[in-house]
């Protein structure tokens, strides 16, 4: 190997992640999700099953849009791709073979 080659591991970029997973907004988001059910769950009356589920949906909410994917870094950078995909506008560059300039 000369001096000029680098081999880059494939996990290069998970030692800027926090805990080598999350970005801040992801722990941000968790946390919040997280607050918010125990929130609700100790200071709401809740008598059967239901209502203690509905209580902590937001915590599995928050588990969910930070949960990983293969291919993307997580759930909420998928919805994010495909919102930006499907709400942009989209180029098509024709670079055609069958005519040039009008001529056959």
């Amino acid at each position: 190997m000369d001096g000029n080659s680098y081999l880059i591991p494939a996990n290069s970029k998970k030692s800027m992640l926090i805990l080598g997973f999350f970005t801040g907004v992801d722990l941000m988001i968790f946390c919040f999700g997280i607050g918010i059910s125990l929130f609700l769950l100790m200071f709401w009356k809740n008598d059967s099953l239901y209502v203690t589920l509905l209580l902590a949906s937001p915590a599995m909410l928050a588990a969910l849009l930070v949960a990983p994917v293969p291919n993307y870094h997580n759930v909420r950078t998928l919805i994010g791709n495909m919102n930006r995909f499907m709400t942009g506008r989209k180029k098509y560059y024709w670079r055609g073979w069958c005519v040039r300039n009008g001529n056959k």
